[in-house]
């Protein structure tokens, strides 16, 4: 690896995984799309950390994502599950087989999503039915990068379009990369994998634990300096189990290796579906609690107000309007933020590992945290960074992301900020000398130093970490346009907004370790005690013995008490 990149493999388990981390790949592909068009010498973050250069059997350089995926049959749609890009299609057609045939045909899948087929077809790219287009490589290798310069404008994505997160996953992934779990439908009431118990039985049978641990040892094997794993993995259905299962599996095989679980939960829920709602309680409760035993950190990301039964408006930005019913829309906004609170252990140079990471968020048994995000960060062209923070005031600066209420009032015992997309020239204030200052923050000579000094006043007694970025969050298609308002790179206009739409925008991200969690979990842990599971026994035939659930009640107290706002760094 080119500079001895501390890599960094991703597992996406699930189908709402899938959909943010679809979201992810495209914005890590547009960073490097603009950096190989402008010829840019290598910027703050280091892509790889997250992708791996190979070589096709006709001699092509390639550059793809480490990562594995696990989803359900029929969610792949068009895209094949061995991928085009290493495919010989010659050597196929020259197999030949001198027995007995039996044919059993499948309806086919539809073709690859009119949207992407635009996409695609605007950068002068074939289909990915055909020869996979070429990516330059970092460093200067590969061939040179396509240009769009004179590409018509591709479509936009309709509701209607987006089907499953294959239908605008614009990267290609490696024919490693992508595991499917045949016995469980996608679509359809039968055959759906709803149960954490189920989900754990998956990687208890052989052929799909030998078929992860192969994938495992083969990208982990061409690593120099692994860091650790990432694991997206959906908590409200059966991919809770099969994310504690991969968690174990990594904590047992790669010993000293981090482990940061995302578990992901999609948008409103009805209450007119009351088997549903138990179901995702469980297995969210089964999830969170499991994950912490076995990972080195475990972040919710959600855009609702709540974990329990009782549902919660979804969360509000002031400059994004989206449709918390959308797949496509909350997954693009919990990528946008795990794209931001992950730049620490993804930088060129930086003493932050994952490791480290969690060991400054996760002491005192704190391995569930929250995460945050302010979506775009609300700088106007005339404003520095110390103008702004000084308008956003005490409160909190941004949206929780987590599920855990209203975090007005929790105490903070440790915390990592972002804040990236910000021009250099803004950073600090340009008051004129002799004027009276309008904050401590407007004193400040460098933007880190005005961001550090505005996390120790709103947060005095929390162990702090932050870091801040030049580089924008990428926006560009297929992001859905959730930012009518806004200048191109993301300011908040003095105006009404004119030009060309929105590609990149500053964001402000942030995991804590809260003691907001004391709440969330005691209350998940009362609203499971009363619950009759003799009405839920299927729940319970799918592999969870009733001695599970009365030890997941007491690990849910356990990890509770970890969060008393009593137990900072200061006890």
């Amino acid at each position: 690896m080119a500079g001895g990149a501390r890599e960094v493999l991703t597992l996406q388990l699930g189908h709402f995984a899938g959909f943010v981390g679809a979201h992810w790949w495209n914005q890590q592909d547009a960073a490097l799309r603009e950096a190989a068009d402008a010829k840019e010498t290598p910027g703050e973050l280091c892509p790889d950390v997250l992708y791996r250069a190979g070589r096709t059997l006709h001699g092509q350089e390639t550059y793809t994502p480490r990562l594995i995926l696990m989803d359900l049959k029929g969610s792949l749609n068009s895209l094949k599950q061995e991928g085009g890009l290493y495919r010989d299609k010659q050597l196929d057609a020259a197999i030949a087989w001198q027995g007995k045939l039996t044919t059993h045909k499948e309806e086919p899948h539809p073709t690859t999503n009119p949207y992407l087929q635009d996409l695609l077809s605007a950068e002068g790219a074939p289909s990915r039915d055909g020869i996979w287009r070429t990516r330059s490589v970092p460093n200067g290798k590969g061939p040179a990068p396509l240009t769009t310069a004179t590409s018509p404008k591709p479509l936009m994505p309709t509701e209607s379009s987006i089907r499953v997160w294959s239908d605008f996953l614009r990267v290609s992934l490696h024919p490693r990369s992508v595991c499917m779990i045949q016995k469980y439908n996608h679509d359809g009431e039968a055959c759906r994998l709803e149960a954490f118990g189920q989900g754990e039985r998956v990687l208890q049978e052989p052929g799909y634990l030998e078929e992860l641990e192969d994938r495992l040892h083969f990208f982990v094997e061409e690593c120099d300096y692994l860091q650790g794993f990432q694991v997206l993995c959906d908590l409200h259905d059966g991919f809770s189990g099969v994310g504690a299962k991969a968690a174990e599996l990594l904590q047992d095989e790669y010993s000293g290796r981090g482990i940061i679980a995302w578990g992901l939960l999609p948008g409103p829920y009805a209450l007119g579906e009351p088997r549903r709602n138990i179901f995702r309680l469980l297995n969210t409760a089964f999830g969170l609690a499991r994950l912490s035993a076995h990972s080195s950190l475990v972040c919710p990301l959600s855009l609702g107000g709540s974990l329990g039964l009782r549902p919660e408006p979804p969360v509000r930005f002031p400059q994004l309007h989206y449709d918390a019913a959308l797949p496509f829309h909350c997954s693009a906004i919990l990528a946008t933020a795990l794209d931001t609170v992950t730049a620490p252990y993804r930088l060129h140079s930086s003493p932050v590992s994952m490791v480290h990471l969690a060991e400054m968020l996760n002491y005192s048994g704190k391995k569930v945290v929250t995460a945050g995000a302010t979506i775009p960060f609300p700088l106007v062209p005339s404003q520095s960074l110390p103008d702004t923070l000084v308008q956003l005031g005490g409160a909190t600066p941004w949206t929780p992301l987590s599920a855990c209420g209203d975090p007005s009032g929790t105490h903070c015992f440790a915390q990592s900020v972002v804040l990236r997309g910000l021009d250099r020239a803004c950073h600090t204030s340009q008051h004129a000398p002799g004027r009276p200052l309008p904050s401590p923050l407007h004193a400040c000579s460098t933007g880190e130093e005005v961001l550090a000094l505005y996390l120790q006043q709103q947060q005095p007694r929390a162990r702090s970490s932050a870091h801040l970025l030049l580089a924008p969050c990428k926006v560009a298609p297929p992001y859905p346009r959730l930012f009518s308002r806004l200048r191109q790179q993301g300011l908040v206009p003095d105006a009404a907004p004119t030009g060309p739409a929105v590609d990149s925008i500053p964001v402000l991200g942030a995991l804590c370790s809260s003691s907001s969690w004391n709440r969330t979990l005691g209350d998940l842990a009362q609203e499971l005690s009363t619950l009759d599971l003799r009405r839920w026994a299927s729940f319970l035939d799918a592999g969870v013995e009733r001695d599970d659930f009365q030890e997941l009640l007491q690990e849910l107290h356990g990890l509770a008490q970890c969060y008393r706002a009593g137990d900072g760094l200061e006890a």
